[in-house]
């Protein structure tokens, strides 16, 4: 059980960091480097931890004896004054990092079909591919600091994009919320359907 929380946790750091990588990665490429600059451009979950989203809210969750595991790290900083398309490359750079731990998981997936079952890293890496799709859900909520509240703010119109934006400064408390109440967990039960159909599509595939 202790080996198995603890391979959890490297995978949750290892898939948060990689989550922030390609936010920084994308935000360079696209002509910001404040990520590259400010040493966010790196793997290293050190330089991506949060006191609550990367370790107590986690820990939290793993000594409560929940089925869902998820957090989050430091945002990764942009300044979209120095992108060509502010509003396009927002969105660019906030899906990145949903779209780097569908990907994650996929590999997790793919590693898992070549240890046999009955081995303790396979059922870390089953837990590993879900984690991975369920961080990708998770970050879509559009709740600042989340992926999913700068995605709609680049597809809202600017009137609406401000007033919007006025409400930045209350996400930390409104995600707490969400996450201490549980809402989360419903979240995620909500899209476990999709979440099996796509497990069982890459048994049939892999």
């Amino acid at each position: 059980m202790i080996l198995e929380v603890l391979l959890t946790v490297i995978f949750f750091a290892i898939s948060v960091s990689v989550h922030e990588f390609f936010h920084a990665y994308v935000a360079d490429k696209l002509g910001d480097s404040t990520a590259r600059l400010s040493g966010r451009l790196t793997l290293n979950p050190i330089a991506h931890a949060d006191l609550f989203g990367t370790i107590l809210i986690p820990l939290f969750l793993l000594m409560s004896g929940t089925r869902f595991l998820f957090g989050w790290a430091k945002p990764v900083p942009v300044n979209f004054l120095n992108l060509q398309n502010p509003k396009k490359d927002m969105i660019k750079i906030a899906i990145a990092g949903p779209i780097s731990n569908i990907v994650m998981g996929l590999i997790a997936f793919i590693i898992m079909k070549f240890v046999p079952e009955n081995y303790i890293l396979y059922s870390v890496l089953f837990g590993a591919v879900y984690l991975n799709i369920a961080l990708a859900i998770f970050n879509m909520i559009p709740v600042f600091p989340l992926d999913g509240s700068k995605i709609l703010a680049g597809l809202l119109p600017y009137n609406l994009e401000y007033k919007y934006m006025q409400y930045e400064k209350y996400g930390s408390i409104i995600l707490l919320i969400i996450v201490m109440t549980g809402v989360t967990g419903w979240i995620l039960q909500l899209f476990a359907p999709v979440i099996l159909v796509l497990y069982t599509l890459l048994t049939f595939w892999f």
